[in-house]
């Protein structure tokens, strides 16, 4: 099964793939642009390209678990995902993640490495 990963930004959107069994989390690049349905249909693409089966989302929540204005736009974002693609899609709880990702080394972007870290964390739970 091949996974996703996507840590959804206003600005930028970092990706993350894997493959179930192997359990490798690679980083897959971001997507920039203010215009969410482009940032979509760039998504959908990849979704074809890599035969994804499932996509994995952070979702953002307050430190005390409360959604919040960008708890919403994650949720409708993913809901408008959904309608171009078959795909299961599951969010899953980004909190800490970028905080994570900063003390990750390397040159990948900290958007690809919050990708990471919330695809690590989906792959962790199963």
């Amino acid at each position: 099964m091949n996974l996703l990963g996507i840590d959804y930004g206003k600005k930028k959107i970092g990706l993350a793939y894997a493959v179930l069994g192997v359990d490798l989390v690679l980083p897959l690049g971001q997507i920039s642009g203010s215009d969410d349905e482009v940032k979509r249909e760039q998504i959908y693409k990849i979704i074809q390209e890599k035969k994804i089966n499932k996509v994995v989302v952070g979702l953002p929540l307050g430190l005390k678990g409360e959604e919040n204005e960008n708890t919403y736009r994650v949720r409708e974002f993913v809901q408008k995902l959904a309608s171009l693609s078959e795909v299961e899609i599951e969010l899953i709880d980004e909190r800490y993640s970028s905080l994570l990702a900063d003390r990750m080394g390397g040159t990948v972007s900290r958007d690809e490495k919050a990708a990471m870290v919330i695809l690590q964390s989906y792959l962790n739970k199963k």
